[in-house]
């Protein structure tokens, strides 16, 4: 694409980079996954969400590494397809997996938690923020065995590690999907605020996430 931007040829790459991506963040993998292995629809497990973290509450250890691992790949792949036509393709395709998880058009809008898929992005932009969202969420976890109070730790300090690499514009875009993840964890903050959230366990009473 010409540089400076000509709005008139980036355009038609910028709208389709997020189209794309919209469309492979919105294939609801824990949905599919749960159904293959007969664990029934997860929609109504748990919390209801698509989630690995709700995946995980089927008791199915297998099959919720394997939503956490397609739900960031999605992402990834998302973020590289876009690369193949500059940053802001990559960008605007990540970004557009983002919504696509947690706003599929197949399940009326109502997806997941964006949480794996962020990883994902971050892993196709600036690996290192990935290894450094996960090192966090784990601290977290294991501190205080909340993975939404995890989650939202991760999320909130990652503009804070791209910019630190000086990875300015990143940072941005960063930012933007941390306060989404911000939105989509509303009720499990005011459960955290509450004491009644629930901590990570494997069994299917489990209602936070």
């Amino acid at each position: 694409m010409p540089n400076p931007i000509s709005w008139s040829h980036a355009l038609p790459y910028f709208t389709a980079a997020f189209v794309v991506g919209y469309l492979l963040g919105s294939i609801p993998f824990g949905l599919l996954f749960t159904k293959a292995a007969g664990l029934g629809d997860l929609r109504g497990i748990g919390s209801g969400n698509i989630g690995a973290t709700n995946v995980l509450r089927t008791g199915n250890r297998a099959v919720a590494a394997a939503t956490l691992l397609a739900d960031m790949l999605k992402g990834t792949v998302a973020v590289l397809l876009g690369l193949r036509f500059g940053i802001d393709t990559a960008v605007l395709a990540g970004v557009g997996s983002f919504f696509g998880h947690v706003l599929p058009v197949w399940l009326k809008f109502r997806g997941g938690k964006g949480v794996a898929t962020f990883i994902g992005i971050q892993l196709g932009l600036f690996w290192p923020a990935a290894l450094i969202f996960c090192a966090v969420w784990l601290t977290v976890a294991v501190l205080t065995r909340y993975s939404s109070l995890s989650a939202l730790v991760a999320s909130v300090l990652s503009p804070l590690w791209a910019a630190l690499f000086d990875q300015w514009q990143l940072m941005e875009v960063f930012a933007f999907l941390a306060v989404i993840v911000v939105i989509t964890h509303r009720a499990n903050i005011g459960r955290l605020i509450r004491g009644e959230e629930a901590k990570i366990r494997l069994g299917r009473k489990e209602q936070g996430g």
